[in-house]
């Protein structure tokens, strides 16, 4: 399997996963349940309304971990690429799953929804014993 299938097994197993950023020296968590894979990139998404995407505009750098039960955690790290281009089937996926979750939007293509990629991803698979580094 490759590292970026390793990555979206670990974040697609579990119901949510936690992706931090830090602003003015102040980290943020917040739970995240979306990632896809296009282009050979990971893509996560979010709304341009929420804190999230105001604090990757301010530092993109970023970190998300994922515990699997059974499995350990995976430890991600990278930095937002804004520019959303993602194709019709990853942004359809994303716009469901978020109205899944309670959240409204005017369609894929609302103007509020937006994808970032990770950029320089690094990865690590843990347990109480060792880290593995996922090749990308």
């Amino acid at each position: 399997m490759n590292g970026i299938a390793t990555i979206l097994e670990y974040l697609n197993a579990v119901p949510a996963w936690y992706l931090a950023t830090s602003v003015d020296g102040q980290p943020h968590v917040r739970p995240f349940s979306f990632a896809a894979e296009e282009h050979g990139k990971i893509w996560f998404c979010t709304a341009t309304t929420k804190d999230v995407w105001e604090e990757l505009l301010e530092n993109q750098r970023f970190e998300a971990t994922s515990w699997w039960p059974g499995h350990g955690w995976l430890i991600l790290r990278g930095k937002a690429g804004l520019e959303d281009l993602v194709g019709e089937e990853v942004r359809t996926a994303g716009y469901e799953h978020l109205e899944s979750l309670g959240e409204h939007y005017d369609g894929p293509h609302d103007e509020t929804l937006v994808f970032f990629s990770v950029e320089e991803p690094q990865a690590w698979i843990c347990n109480h014993d060792e880290w593995v580094p996922v090749e990308l």
